[in-house]
C-alpha cells in the first residue's frame, strides 16, 4: 500500500507541496528500486518495500518480548485472586467457563471469565505455574505492540508505526499489567486489536471488517464489562466520517459492529442467565445471582457514580456509599491522569499526544472527507479523550492501572502526529508545533521523574536539556541550513530524530526498566523503581484490601485489610480469638502460595471434602486455595458481602459433608450488602473451636 502523506495545510500551500515531499520521495523511490534488484529470497523475507521495515518491525517484537518477559517468575502468582481462578480452571471446565474462584464452583470472581481462559488453557497444557499464566500475559503486550504497529503503519508508514510500537511498549504502566494476571492485558490486546480492525474497515467501507472489530469488543466486554465499551464512540466516529460509502450505507454497517457485539457478548450473557444456579458458581459482585446486575450495577454505572459501595466500612482515603473509592486514583477531576497516582503510569506523552491531536485535526481540516489520516486522529483521539474523561470523572473505584487503556492511543496520536509533522517540516506552523510537542514531553517527563526525587536525579537534568536542544533544532531546521554542507544533512536530520526520541522518551523508559526489574504482587501494583504489593483482589470489579498495620487494642490474627483483627471480629460476628484473615489465610494479596501457615495448610490438604475449608472473603480463599492446592469457599466474596452462601444453603452443605472447616476471621463483611454473620454465629454455636497454628478453625465433617 501507498505510504505518502501530504505535509499540514497542503490545501493552502500548494505552492510548496512538491518541495516538501520531493526528498522524503526521492529516498522511497531510490530505495524501491534497490529493493526490485534484490533476488527472489530477499523478495520473499522482505515483500516490496524497504530491506529497514521488516528487520526494524522484529527487532521492536523481540525487544517487546525480552522487556515483558524478563525474569518474569519473579513475579510469583501475582494477584492470587485471579491465580486462584485461574488454578482451578486448570482443574475444572465448568470454573474455566464461569469464572469460578474455585473447583468446587461456589462463587465467581466479580468479574467476566475471559481474562482467565488463555492463562487457564496454556495450565493445562503446561502445568499450571507462575510462568504458565503469566507467559501468557505477556505475549498480549508482544502482540498488542505488534497491531498497534500494523494499524499506523497502514495510515502514516513503518515509521511511525515504529514509534508507536516503541512508545507503547515503553509505557510503564503497559509493563506492568503485561507482566502481570490481572484482565487488563487481554482488554488492552482486544481494544488495539478493534481498532486495527476498524482501520482496514475504514479503507474500503469494510463492512465484515466492522462485524468483526465488534466481535471483538464483545470479547473486550467478556474481559472488562463496560469498560470494553469505552473505545466504541471514537471507532465509530471515525467509521461515519470517512468511510468511502454513502451515509445510510455507514450507519448500516455500524450495525453489522453491534451485531458482532451482541453475538460474543450476548451468547455469553444467555448462556450464564439461562444456566441453572445449582449447575453454576455465584455471580460475585450482585445480590441476586446475575450477570446483568454485575454488569449495569457494582461493575457498571456504580463505578462511575460511586454507588457501587466500594471497599467501604473503614479504608482509609476509600469512600462508601456515594463517596465511591477515589483514595487509590487521586481526588476525580480533569488533572486526575496527571496526578500522583495515575501520572507516573501513563502521562508522560500525554501533553505531547494533546498537541498532536490538536494540530493533526487542524492541518487536515480542509483535506477529502475520506481522509485516512484525519479519520486515524478521529479514532485514537475519541478513543483517548473519551476513555481519559470516564476515568478522571468516575466517582467510584478506580486505580492507576486502569490507565493501560489509555496507552496504544497516546502511542497511536504520537506516532501519527510526529511523523506527519516531520515530513511537513518545510513550514514554519509544522515546526513550531512539533518544537513544542517535544519541548512538552520533556518538560512533564522532569515533572514526573522529580515525584521520586532520590531516583536518578540525573535524568530529569538531562531530558530538559535534551528537549530544549530538540525544539531549537527543530525550529531552525537543522537539516536544512545553507551552513551545513549537503553530503552531511542526512546525518543532521537523524542526530535531530534522535535527540528528539531522548527528549520525549527517555524519562518514560527508564521508569519502565525500572518496573520491568521490580516483581508486582497483590491487587493494586504501581509501577516504578519500588516494588508493589498491596493486598487483596481488586481491578474494575474488585475491591481491594491493605496490607497494613494492626489497629490500636488488637490481639492477634488478622483484618479484612491485612493488618490484625480483633478477638471476635466485627464485634463478635465472627467466632474465635485468633484466628482472623490473616490467621487465616496468611498474608493478603502478594504471593499466596507461600502465604498460609504451615499447620492450616496441612491440615486442609489433608482434608477430603469437597472444600477443604471456607473463610470470609476472596483473597484468603485465595492465599489458601494456592497454598494447598485444595478448594476453598470464599464466604460472601470478596469482602465477606455477598449474600452466598446463604445459611441454609451452608447448613445444607455441611450436612451433606462438602465442607472441611470453617476457618474464623477473614473479611469482615463491611462492604454494601453485610457480612455473613448468621453463618459465623451458628458455626460457633454448634462446633467446637481448635488452634491450627495461629488460626481457629471449625471442623464440619465427623
Amino acid at each position: 500500500m501507498s505510504t505518502t502523506v501530504t505535509p499540514p495545510n497542503q490545501t493552502t500551500h500548494q505552492t510548496h507541496r512538491a518541495p516538501a515531499v520531493s526528498e522524503d520521495r526521492a529516498t522511497h523511490d531510490a530505495t524501491s528500486q534497490r529493493t526490485r534488484r534484490t533476488g527472489k529470497a530477499s523478495r520473499f523475507l522482505l515483500g516490496n518495500q524497504p530491506r529497514w521495515i521488516r528487520p526494524s518491525a522484529a527487532a521492536l517484537l523481540a525487544f517487546t518480548a525480552v522487556l515483558y518477559l524478563w525474569n518474569l517468575e519473579a513475579t510469583g502468582y501475582a494477584n492470587s485472586f485471579y491465580a486462584a481462578a485461574i488454578q482451578a480452571g486448570t482443574k475444572d471446565w465448568t470454573a474455566l467457563l464461569f469464572g469460578s474462584l474455585d473447583a468446587g464452583n461456589a462463587i465467581t470472581v466479580d468479574k467476566p471469565p475471559a481474562a482467565l481462559w488463555i492463562p487457564a488453557l496454556a495450565g493445562r497444557v503446561f502445568g499450571f505455574s507462575p510462568l504458565s499464566m503469566l507467559v501468557p500475559q505477556a505475549l498480549m503486550g508482544v502482540a498488542a505492540v505488534g497491531l498497534l504497529y500494523l494499524t499506523v503503519k497502514r495510515i502514516s508508514g513503518p515509521a511511525a508505526g515504529l514509534l508507536a510500537g516503541g512508545v507503547l511498549a515503553l509505557t510503564p504502566v503497559a509493563a506492568l499489567m503485561f507482566r502481570f494476571n490481572n484482565p487488563d492485558a487481554l482488554l488492552t490486546l482486544c481494544l488495539v486489536l478493534a481498532a486495527y480492525l476498524t482501520t482496514r474497515a475504514i479503507e474500503k467501507a469494510g463492512w465484515k471488517w466492522l462485524a468483526a472489530a465488534g466481535a471483538v469488543i464483545g470479547l473486550a466486554f467478556l474481559t472488562k464489562m463496560l469498560q470494553g465499551f469505552l473505545i466504541v464512540p471514537g471507532l465509530a466516529l471515525a467509521y461515519l466520517w470517512a468511510a468511502p460509502a454513502t451515509l445510510g450505507r455507514r450507519f448500516l454497517h455500524l450495525l453489522a459492529a453491534a451485531g458482532g457485539i451482541v453475538l460474543v457478548a450476548g451468547s455469553y450473557i444467555a448462556l450464564f442467565q439461562l444456566t441453572p444456579a445449582s449447575a453454576r458458581p455465584y455471580m460475585a459482585g450482585s445480590e441476586t445471582n446475575s450477570f446483568l446486575e454485575l454488569t449495569f450495577g457494582y461493575n457498571g454505572l456504580g463505578r462511575i457514580t460511586g454507588s457501587e459501595g466500594g471497599v467501604g466500612g473503614g479504608i482509609p482515603g476509600g469512600g462508601g456509599g456515594t463517596g465511591g473509592n477515589v483514595g487509590f486514583g487521586g481526588a476525580a477531576g480533569i488533572t486526575r491522569m496527571f496526578g500522583t497516582s495515575f501520572g507516573g503510569e501513563v502521562s508522560w506523552l500525554l501533553p505531547s499526544a494533546l498537541i498532536l491531536l490538536v494540530a493533526g485535526l487542524w492541518f487536515t481540516r480542509r483535506e477529502a472527507r475520506t481522509s485516512r489520516t484525519r479519520a486515524a486522529l478521529v479514532l485514537w483521539g475519541g478513543w483517548l479523550l473519551v476513555t481519559a474523561g470516564i476515568l478522571s470523572f468516575m466517582s467510584g473505584t478506580v486505580h492507576p492501572y486502569y490507565a493501560v487503556a489509555l496507552a496504544p492511543a497516546i502511542a497511536a496520536l504520537v506516532g501519527i502526529g510526529a511523523v506527519e509533522l516531520w515530513r511537513g517540516r518545510a513550514f514554519l506552523p509544522a515546526r513550531i508545533t512539533l518544537a513544542a510537542t517535544v519541548l512538552a514531553g520533556s518538560v512533564w517527563s522532569a515533572v514526573l521523574l522529580g515525584r521520586d526525587a532520590t531516583w536518578l536525579p540525573w535524568i530529569r537534568v538531562a531530558v530538559v536539556i535534551l528537549g530544549v536542544m530538540a525544539a531549537v533544532a527543530l525550529l531552525l531546521r537543522l537539516d536544512s541550513l545553507k551552513a551545513v554542507p549537503a553530503r552531511f544533512r542526512k546525518a543532521a536530520a537523524a542526530s535531530v530524530v534522535a535527540v528528539s526520541l531522548l527528549a520525549g522518551g527517555l524519562g518514560s523508559t527508564a521508569w519502565t526498566f525500572a518496573t520491568a526489574a521490580q516483581p508486582h504482587s497483590g491487587s493494586i501494583p504501581t509501577s516504578g523503581p519500588s516494588p508493589s504489593a498491596m493486598g487483596g483482589p481488586g481491578g474494575l470489579g474488585g475491591r481491594a484490601g491493605f496490607a497494613g498495620p494492626a489497629p490500636t487494642g488488637s490481639t492477634g490474627g488478622g483484618t479484612a485489610f491485612g493488618g490484625n483483627m480483633p478477638d471476635g471480629a466485627a464485634g463478635g460476628t465472627f467466632p474465635g480469638g485468633s484466628g482472623g484473615a490473616m490467621g487465616a489465610g496468611g498474608a493478603m494479596g502478594s504471593d499466596g502460595a507461600g502465604a498460609a501457615n504451615s499447620e492450616l495448610t496441612a491440615l486442609l490438604k489433608a482434608s477430603t471434602a469437597k472444600w477443604s475449608g471456607i473463610v470470609s472473603g476472596a483473597s484468603q480463599a485465595a492465599s489458601l486455595e494456592l497454598a494447598t492446592g485444595t478448594n476453598v469457599i470464599a464466604l460472601g466474596g470478596w469482602n465477606g458481602g455477598d449474600p452466598y452462601p446463604t445459611l441454609a444453603q451452608f447448613q445444607e452443605m455441611v450436612a451433606n459433608g462438602e465442607i472441611g472447616y470453617f476457618i474464623s476471621g477473614g473479611m469482615a463483611g463491611g462492604g454494601r450488602r453485610g457480612g455473613n454473620s448468621e453463618v459465623a454465629t451458628w458455626v460457633a454455636a454448634n462446633f467446637q473451636a481448635q488452634t491450627v497454628g495461629s488460626s481457629t478453625v471449625y471442623k464440619l465433617t465427623k
